[in-house]
């Protein structure tokens, strides 16, 4: 058991072993099938018919296992290395977030950004999962801050590190265990103003890369100076750690401009992506969503705004596939496939009661 009183996860294979036939015999048959079934366990913030805000997880089938209440709108969830806890965050200007253990019912363990800073709805823990590491904004400065917290007590706050830009949102850790990424929007906001942009006009989005130790900043790369109204909000890693970022265009609608590209900080190679004019225009500006796939070595990006989403071959930059989903924005990898979900409650094709929110994670087993 873990210091705020959550039982600590096992594998998924050994917690069914050592559950037995009672824990199995109290959920409904349909969840206890697709628990005993399903290698890949997701995650998404939801909103119910009633309003009511939560996270579930699900199958890869979209059968719900377990669903959590949050007090508010949640925005992506993160995982545990081990996989033995989850984190929902807050959707900005949110100041909460839940920690929730994912094979069982209990109700989440709540903790708070501290007084002056507010969650941007993205995480990410350490390498050991001794620490999370929260995006936020110092918002009376303004400045990015990454917010850091003890996944061993109680997700006590530590400490913060610049984040070396405004607004910022998705973020990955590299395969070295010592290096984040992280994707700052360029965009200023205050909770006083609700989710109103303060500097569009003069916004300057980039990507930090950040020594986790020292907070010191390894690499720094900006879009060219006629894409500074990209704001760069989402970021998906291959193995190679290849980063993929994609955008949301907050300048003029009607230009069609690249919303996604790659950097390496290995090489220094940092570029955008060229797609079809046709994708682009469907797209409508807006990429809410990227994800990869280690086993192809695709790329999927999604549009609510668009109601499409397209995958790519990442090293030909090729169209692989498109499809058309209603208000569609959840995406993830799922064995050398992809799953997409939605405000309808769709994933997969499976529909819920209940409307996804903006991201899907993937628990891996």
């Amino acid at each position: 058991m873990n210091c705020f009183g959550v039982p600590k996860l096992v594998d998924r294979r050994q917690f069914l072993k050592s559950a037995g036939g009672l824990f199995l015999a109290a959920l409904s048959p349909g969840a206890a099938f697709a628990i005993g079934a399903s290698d890949a366990v997701f995650a998404s913030a939801y909103r119910s018919a009633d309003g009511a805000y939560g996270v579930a997880t699900l199958t890869d089938g979209g059968d719900i296992v377990h669903r959590y209440d949050l007090p508010a709108r949640g925005h992506d969830v993160v995982w545990s290395p081990d996989n033995s806890l989850m984190v929902a965050f807050a959707r900005r200007p949110g100041v909460f977030a839940a920690v929730i253990d994912a094979d069982s019912g209990a109700a989440p363990f709540i903790f708070h950004a501290p007084e002056g800073r507010h969650f941007y709805g993205h995480g990410v823990f350490s390498a050991d999962g001794r620490l999370l590491y929260a995006t936020e904004n110092d918002y009376e400065t303004p400045r990015g801050v990454i917010g850091i917290y003890d996944a061993t007590d109680g997700f006590v706050r530590l400490g913060e590190l610049e984040s070396h830009g405004l607004g910022p949102h998705d973020m990955e850790l590299l395969s070295d265990g010592h290096t984040l990424v992280v994707a700052n929007g360029g965009i200023e906001t205050h909770p006083d103003y609700h989710r109103t942009k303060l500097n569009i006009p003069t916004m300057q989005p980039n990507l930090s890369f950040i020594d986790i130790a020292t907070g010191d900043l390894k690499a720094h790369y900006k879009l060219p100076e006629h894409l500074h109204q990209l704001s760069i909000r989402h970021l998906t890693m291959l193995d190679d750690d290849t980063v993929w970022f994609a955008c949301q265009n907050e300048g003029d609608q009607s230009q069609l401009v690249p919303l996604i590209g790659q950097v390496s900080f290995a090489t220094g190679r940092f570029s955008t992506v060229d797609l079809p004019e046709t994708v682009l225009a469907s797209l409508r500006g807006y990429v809410g969503s990227i994800a990869s796939n280690a086993i192809t070595g695709q790329i999927a990006i999604t549009s609510p705004r668009g109601h499409v989403a397209h995958i790519i071959d990442g090293e030909s930059h090729a169209l692989v596939d498109s499809r058309r989903m209603s208000d569609v924005c959840g995406v993830q990898s799922n064995g050398s496939a992809f799953s997409f979900s939605n405000g309808l409650g769709e994933f997969d094709g499976q529909v819920s009661n209940v409307g996804w929110d903006n991201h899907l994670s993937v628990r891996r087993g």
